[in-house]
């Protein structure tokens, strides 16, 4: 048989999915969870009206919890003027490649809220950064995003969520800056109160020499493959997203740790507020200190966070990097600096 040009991308990554053979890397357990991350205490990179406390403090003021799940949250009891408390967390492994599987109950939700769960790489933006989960305030559908140096661009088919931008240069022309290339899920149950309303679900992101591709499972359709513990991508379909295209992944994604956090208002939280459901109840900072009741919801649970690694190739190996200075400064914000892009979008999405 003879091999058209337009078959060799589709045998290609028929190819890639068909070699994978994962086995398991880290299983950040419940009850080692934070030890296995470090506790960010600086202020934070993007402006959010935040306090980002140490783990004695967050353990101490309810922050943080582990017992069936994993609980971490904000602080919804005091007013909170000089910026809400709150955590950010860095894995303290570092990866190149993986299959990274998160099973949540809950996302945090409303007004002022702007959590991730993401991976960044050393160097920003050249290492690379891979928003797995992230939107701000009332928003319901999820948004996956890449950030990198020049040169890395992803086509816009091959997904069932919709690509928003496809040049993933924090300084694109054409885009705002800081955009990176974003893909929105296609349903209202990936983010906040809707994927809470259902019980949930898991979220799988393959990153691979070829590719990154994000798969997101309600609670009520979890591969069996998932539950096993033997996870295989090449069974489940067609991903929420994924970024492929005229872009080298080797060269633009190395050495990736793992981030929780969730911030207030900020670079976007703030910067869409006026645009969507939440302007009515006055200013975002103003709402964040001053109503701690309404952030009762601003919390992740986890059921358990797992990286399996591809036996197959050399290449596909955690690096256990020393313990990085958890409060170390990054000289351009990692995430986020500008999102004026999204006001753009239909004022539901915030």
């Amino acid at each position: 048989m003879r091999l058209t040009s337009s078959l060799l991308p589709a045998l290609g990554l028929a190819a890639e999915l068909a070699s994978a053979a994962y086995v398991l890397q880290d299983d950040y357990t419940l009850a080692t969870f934070f030890d296995m991350f470090t506790f960010f205490t600086d202020s934070d990179p993007t402006n959010g009206h935040v306090d980002y406390v140490d783990r004695a403090t967050a353990q101490s003021g309810g922050l943080i919890s582990t017992g069936s799940s994993v609980y971490m949250g904000a602080d919804h009891t005091n007013i909170a003027s000089a910026g809400r408390q709150s955590v950010r967390l860095s894995s303290a492994n570092s990866y190149h490649h993986g299959l990274f599987i998160i099973d949540l109950n809950h996302i945090p939700t409303g007004c002022g809220t702007w959590p991730a769960f993401w991976i960044l790489g050393p160097d920003w933006p050249n290492g690379g950064e891979i928003d797995i989960i992230e939107n701000v305030n009332t928003a319901t559908n999820n948004l996956m995003t890449l950030h990198t140096g020049d040169g890395c661009t992803i086509d816009s088919t091959g997904f069932s969520g919709s690509a928003l931008t496809t040049n993933c240069y924090i300084q694109a022309p054409g885009q705002s800056n800081n955009a990176g290339c974003g893909i929105q899920a296609p349903t209202s149950d990936s983010y906040g109160a809707g994927f809470n309303s259902i019980g949930g679900g898991i979220y799988a992101t393959e990153w691979t020499g070829n590719a990154i591709s994000i798969w997101f499972f309600p609670r009520s359709s979890i591969p069996s493959d998932i539950t096993a513990g033997t996870p295989n991508p090449s069974s489940w379909g067609t991903p929420t997203a994924r970024f492929a295209g005229n872009c080298d992944i080797e060269s633009h994604f190395t050495n990736m740790q793992i981030i929780f956090d969730i911030t207030f208002c900020g670079d976007w939280a703030g910067s869409v507020w006026g645009s969507g459901s939440c302007a009515s109840l006055g200013s975002c900072q103003d709402y964040v200190s001053n109503n701690p009741s309404a952030f009762e919801q601003a919390y992740w649970e986890i059921n358990s966070l797992r990286v399996y690694q591809d036996q197959a190739s050399t290449k596909k190996r955690a690096v256990a990097d020393a313990e990085p200075d958890a409060n170390a400064r990054i000289p351009y914000h990692p995430r986020g600096f500008s999102r004026r892009s999204l006001r753009d979008r239909p004022a539901y999405a915030y």
